[in-house]
């Protein structure tokens, strides 16, 4: 364990707040003007408050009030909170994508944290992007920081039936197009789908990057699962609170939390939860970000022979509440030590090791964590393909997967955007069945922009009224956590970096295995060559502001998409210890 820092000692906000001089009486006298007494700048811990609530994310409405609930456990530890917003990244209402705008976030996070008088910053995320950007942030920082998630939503209702959120829209959404459910059913199911404040219940993107701070040591143990609703979230952001004090007191920092052991324990729960695809992304930009050697190789090498445990769609059956009314993830991290497959010393933002958090934890609830002899998938994680259709990597889910098509040859169905696959889909015409893979061009990083979650592509109806209910799909976009099916994603170089996906033609042969790992285009080195010769990118590039910004030095998926110049180079970013006044 890492040795706790002195207590008494000078804090860095006391460069601000501190002494009698010139400078520090303008600091302390404009924030008075809150209608604050004198003593509050005594030296104690003054702790940020970083918060991502939007009413326009509405994963992330209700964080107000958690904020609140973190506050009064500042206060309660003798610490000061201020709570400040940051750019929140909604992935329900922000275009083209909040995957375009997570390396955003993640600047506006780490300059507001390194710009102002702050010891110590509790990260308030929930929906998918907000939790991987407020990490990027702070992890560039390394001032003492914790996660508090938003929490799920209730479980969805209709008609009688558990309903998970975006998981039941891709169902319903197919089930109109093969004549099962009628569109006025599928209207009428709206409103249940989202029954009250939170992210999605399923173990979507949201739930999962919970799932991965927890499983990280990022927040206190127990917080990925509990309900929105739930009294006990404010409880938690309430210790969470509490707990941020006590770690600037022993100046215990995110690079003392994110090692590769930390990581590789991440990977392997991700298996294990059954987790999203997107998971990968982010992990790979964190690390990044904190200087930690992480590759698609670890998360292929580390996930394989981890079981998928958690029964919870869009792997398995259950919701959010069930998860965590069975105990949630600190039985998942206890099963997966138990396999012999977690680094147990790891540290955790608690001060203590990983094991010791989640020891004395029982599972309530076999149907919904499952044994490992009845594990939903043997070899869950995220399978990592190769090939020449990807020589630097694609991802696939294996739990989400149909095991009849982990080993298929077929002829390919080429979309060349998504403009091009809304407009042909449903035509009886098109020259498509079960058999065939489809393939969607130009979504990646620079294609879209920003690698939107359209990877997980519709089926044709003339497919579904067979009740053939998956196919192969490839391409250079991300799925969302909530979807499902044989999906191969995040193909590296992307088609707009003139990748080998921007080269596949109607009625080429495409072998995908995955127990093998293997994505192969079967089309010769020659033919190939005259393709590239000929081909022109049909992306027009942005030229201005952010979206320039973006073009210019986003990276592709198989390092994560961050923005080339900001991995690396952790804390010198901007000088801290300039006073302009």
């Amino acid at each position: 364990m890492k040795k706790k820092a002195e207590w008494p000692r000078k804090l860095r906000s006391q460069e601000w707040f501190g002494g009698t001089g010139k400078n520090a009486i303008m600091h302390r006298s404009w924030m008075k003007n809150q209608g604050l007494p004198a003593d509050t700048f005594d030296g104690r811990p003054i702790i940020g408050i970083c918060n991502t609530w939007s009413e326009l994310t509405p994963c992330n409405a209700h964080l107000r009030d958690l904020a609140e609930r973190v506050k009064r456990g500042v206060y309660e530890a003798g610490g000061f909170p201020v709570e400040f917003p940051v750019f929140s990244t909604g992935e329900s209402t922000l275009r083209p994508t909040a995957m375009m705008f997570r390396n955003l976030a993640a600047m506006d996070v780490e300059e507001a944290i390194r710009g102002n008088p702050v010891d110590g910053v509790v990260l308030l995320g929930g929906c998918d992007k907000t939790t991987p950007s407020l990490l990027m942030g702070a992890a560039s920082v390394d001032i003492p920081a914790i996660v508090v998630s938003g929490g799920p939503m209730l479980n969805g209702k209709w008609r009688g039936k558990d309903v998970g959120s975006g998981t039941a829209v891709w169902q319903f959404s197919e089930m109109v197009k093969s004549g099962e459910m009628s569109l006025e059913e599928f209207m009428d199911a709206e409103q249940g789908m989202a029954r009250s404040a939170g992210s999605c219940m399923t173990m979507g993107t949201a739930s999962t990057m919970a799932s991965m701070a927890e499983a990280l040591g990022m927040t206190l143990s127990g917080n990925a699962a509990i309900p929105a609703v739930d009294a006990r979230r404010r409880v938690i952001s309430q210790l969470t609170g509490r707990r941020i004090v006590e770690m600037v007191k022993e100046d215990l920092r995110p690079s003392d939390i994110l090692t590769k052991q930390a990581f590789e324990n991440a990977i392997r729960v991700n298996g294990a939860v059954g987790g999203s695809t997107n998971a990968v992304l982010h992990l790979l930009a964190l690390a990044g970000r904190i200087g930690v050697d992480l590759s698609l190789d670890d998360w292929d090498r580390l996930g394989r022979d981890v079981p998928t445990i958690v029964n919870l769609q869009p792997s398995g059956k259950y919701l959010m509440e069930e998860f965590y009314y069975a105990g949630g993830l600190p039985v998942v991290i206890k099963a997966v030590a138990e396999m012999g497959l977690l680094h147990n010393d790891a540290i955790t933002v608690s001060g203590d090791s990983i094991w010791n958090d989640v020891k004395g934890v029982v599972n309530y609830n076999e149907d919904v964590i499952l044994p490992r002899e009845k594990a939903l998938t043997k070899s869950g994680g995220i399978a990592v393909l190769r090939g020449n259709l990807a020589p630097r990597g694609a991802v696939l889910k294996p739990s989400a997967a149909s095991p009849h098509l982990m080993q298929h040859k077929g002829r390919a169905v080429v979309f060349e955007s998504i403009e091009d696959y809304h407009a042909r889909i449903n035509r009886e015409d098109l020259d498509i069945d079960e058999n065939c893979i489809m393939v969607l061009k130009y979504c990646g990083p620079k294609g879209y922009p920003g690698m939107a979650e359209v990877g997980n592509m519709g089926l044709p109806p003339k497919v579904l009224k067979k009740g053939i209910t998956d196919m192969i799909r490839i391409s250079d976009a991300r799925m969302s956590g909530t979807a499902y099916g044989t999906v191969i994603l995040h193909t590296a170089p992307e088609a707009a970096e003139g990748g080998p996906l921007a080269l596949v033609e109607n009625g080429d042969l495409i072998e995908v295995d995955i127990p093998n790992r293997t994505l192969h285009l079967d089309v010769s080195d020659e033919e190939l060559a005259r393709r590239r010769a000929a081909w022109v990118s049909p992306v027009q590039p942005l030229t201005g502001g952010y979206g320039g910004l973006y073009i210019k030095t986003v990276m592709q998926a198989d390092t994560g998409a961050d923005l080339d110049f900001l991995v690396g180079a952790r804390g010198d970013r901007i000088p801290m210890d300039r006073d302009s006044h």
